[in-house]
């Protein structure tokens, strides 16, 4: 019994006793490896930039529910991924299961994240 205990006490709180992960989302270290746990479920925006289109004032004033635009960016073509109006990644547009996603190519290192 007392193993037991101690091999308990030894596993992290978040796994389970049997030592497999589950379906819990795997969650990045803390960059000083402890005390961020409070903000892990903070929501923030996250958005991507699909494409660009230029059209003019009367035009845009005739725009209306149904309207098409024509944006210049293409399926597998560089997208810019922002949270909180940071830039944070890139990625290329994709189509997956008659939705679009996009999957991450590069990670921006902010000019304000100390090593």
């Amino acid at each position: 019994m007392m193993a037991e205990e101690d091999q308990l006490q030894d596993q992290p709180e978040d796994q389970p006793e049997d030592g497999k992960a589950g379906d819990q989302a795997p969650r990045a270290a803390a960059p000083s490896g402890r005390g961020l746990e409070a903000v892990y479920d903070i929501p923030v925006e996250l958005c991507t930039v699909l494409g660009k289109s230029s059209i003019k004032v009367s035009d845009l004033l005739k725009l209306e529910k149904g309207t098409v635009m024509e944006l210049d960016s293409r399926i597998g073509e560089p997208v810019e991924l922002y949270c909180n109006n940071q830039l944070v990644a890139r990625g290329e547009l994709q189509v997956v299961d008659d939705r679009l996603a996009v999957t991450m190519t590069e990670i921006i290192k902010s000019s304000l994240t100390k090593v």
